[in-house]
């Protein structure tokens, strides 16, 4: 693939029609509601307090963690929460916008990019709740912080690794979206977020095998660690093997179905 046909390329020279695109997302998602766009935030806020209320005094998992459990939890559950919508979303898009998929001159490859684009208001809305959390409790920014973008930009590699392969597959196995779905809840179990894997010192491998785990636990060292990502040592190789190969699956998977969008939708 030439540079001209890269991915960093093609969403610099669509980048005023991605930004519509995921604008007019953000409008049609929760239009007819009465909240609107208010929706997008109460749901995690939810979630969130009902993790605290079970796991932070129910259980009393945080009193293993040397933190505040509410700072480990918010950190931890923000890019879970981006991952999560942006993967449900992202696997239909195709079908969402099957008019576009049916433009000849369309290039429809930038469609996984407008449902990460319209979800990152709200993720970054939620980065902010979770610095101030941490703040309230003793825990404020320091230089750490900017290796955030960082990790985002990792997540969003793999991310549209996936979104590529699991998009096109839906068009012609619609069942591919009911196990995202599942996925996505055994996921976040899988991924420690509500409790601290030392607590399971015996199999706390089959965790970090997890992609999203780097990405979990980049965020926590970004809000309230000491840790840059260059001092993880093989984890970052294990990572980024993961993250390019599932692109790179993932874009394959992608060319290769493509001809044949326009004729089952």
């Amino acid at each position: 693939m030439s540079i001209e046909n890269s991915l960093p390329a093609e969403a610099l020279r669509n980048r005023r029609l991605i930004a519509k695109l995921a604008k007019n997302d953000i409008k049609t998602r929760f239009a007819g509601s009465y909240l609107g766009i208010i929706w997008a935030f109460i749901q995690p806020v939810v979630t969130v307090f009902i993790y605290w209320l079970v796991f932070g005094h129910g259980l009393k998992s945080g009193q293993a963690l040397g933190l505040p459990f509410l700072v480990y939890l918010v950190s931890g559950i923000v890019p879970w929460f981006y991952f999560q919508e942006v993967m449900s979303a992202g696997t239909v898009t195709l079908l969402e916008y099957s008019y576009l998929v049916k433009k000849v001159v369309f290039n429809i490859r930038i469609l996984p990019l407008v449902k990460a684009l319209s979800a990152l208001f709200v993720h970054l809305f939620f980065v902010l709740v979770a610095l101030i959390i941490a703040a309230i409790y003793g825990y404020y920014p320091t230089v750490y912080l900017i290796q955030l973008p960082y990790y985002y930009a990792a997540m969003l590699v793999f991310m549209l690794g996936l979104l590529y392969a699991t998009s096109s597959i839906v068009i012609f196995f619609r069942d591919m979206n009911q196990i995202v779905g599942i996925g996505l809840q055994f996921g976040v179990w899988s991924v420690p977020i509500m409790f601290d894997v030392r607590s399971f010192e015996h199999i706390a491998w089959i965790f970090k095998i997890n992609p999203m785990y780097y990405i979990v636990t980049g965020y926590r060292h970004a809000i309230y660690g000491r840790v840059w990502f260059f001092e993880r040592g093989w984890v970052n190789l294990y990572f980024w093997a993961w993250a390019i190969g599932m692109f790179v699956l993932g874009n394959a998977i992608f060319r290769r179905l493509k001809v044949h969008f326009a004729d089952v939708l």
